[in-house]
């Protein structure tokens, strides 16, 4: 009498991890700017507000900047300049916390705003506290331009999470080349914030650096999410297109 098999181990392992990495990938996308408006519709202002964290976003992306500018350039007392943005994004977590908010956006700005302000303080130089930010700038350049060279240009892949079409999207000379161009603006974002922010960083003008990182930063920031909008919309809302591949002569 032969002894019954053990049965065989359930095989939902492999795809719930799947559905799980395609879940979280997905919740990136959606909350990334991009993923505020859909592909097929009209961006307005409400959505791009919508886009930067709405009003109370954007007095926590530039508060604590303008507070670092302003009292630096009316005392030159680094520690006084670094501690006031840290009091102004401690006051942010408290906020959200009692009004039951999302905190973690605010924890995460305390977090940056931290590290800056250590990094300053150790160095001496007030333009250190902006150094986190250039890193940030050169490491989203080198994403960008990394996704453009392997041919899976970043914006496709977060457009193609959005609309359900994953990777379909590559199949479509149109889609493909105007996914493309939207990922080549962002380089030109984050470049252009290089060229005019490090010069400024070797020069040691801590005040003009912050002046620029504000002018650079969400207004630019929101431009640029527009003209991405206008181009995702323009090639997932026209007629079908012919195929690109497979010409008939």
């Amino acid at each position: 009498m032969t002894s019954a098999l053990p049965p065989e181990p359930a095989d939902d392992a492999q795809p719930s991890a799947r559905d799980a990495l395609k879940t979280a990938f997905g919740d990136a996308a959606r909350g990334a700017g991009i993923g505020a408006v859909t592909p097929g519709e009209v961006p307005t202002a409400k959505s791009l507000l919508a886009a930067v964290g709405g009003v109370r976003g954007l007095i926590e992306s530039i508060l604590p900047g303008l507070g670092f500018l302003v009292v630096y350039t009316l005392t030159k007392d680094l520690l006084l300049s670094v501690s006031v943005p840290l009091v102004v994004a401690v006051a942010f977590v408290v906020v959200r916390a009692a009004t039951k908010s999302m905190v973690m956006p605010a924890v995460a700005g305390l977090i940056g705003i931290g590290v800056s302000a250590v990094l300053a303080l150790m160095t001496g130089r007030a333009e250190d506290n902006f150094l986190p930010g250039l890193i940030i700038n050169v490491v989203s350049l080198t994403v960008l331009l990394v996704s453009i060279l392997v041919r899976w240009p970043l914006i496709g892949l977060i457009v193609g999470v959005l609309t359900g079409e994953l990777t379909e999207w590559r199949d479509d000379r149109t889609k493909r080349r105007v996914l493309t161009v939207a990922t080549w603006l962002w380089v030109g974002l984050f470049a252009a914030r290089l060229l005019v922010q490090a010069p400024l960083y070797f020069a040691g003008e801590p005040e003009l650096l912050g002046g620029a990182k504000l002018i650079m930063g969400v207004p630019l920031y929101a431009a640029m999410l527009w003209v991405t909008w206008l181009l995702v919309r323009a090639a997932f809302t026209r007629p079908a297109a012919e195929p690109s591949v497979g010409v008939s002569p």
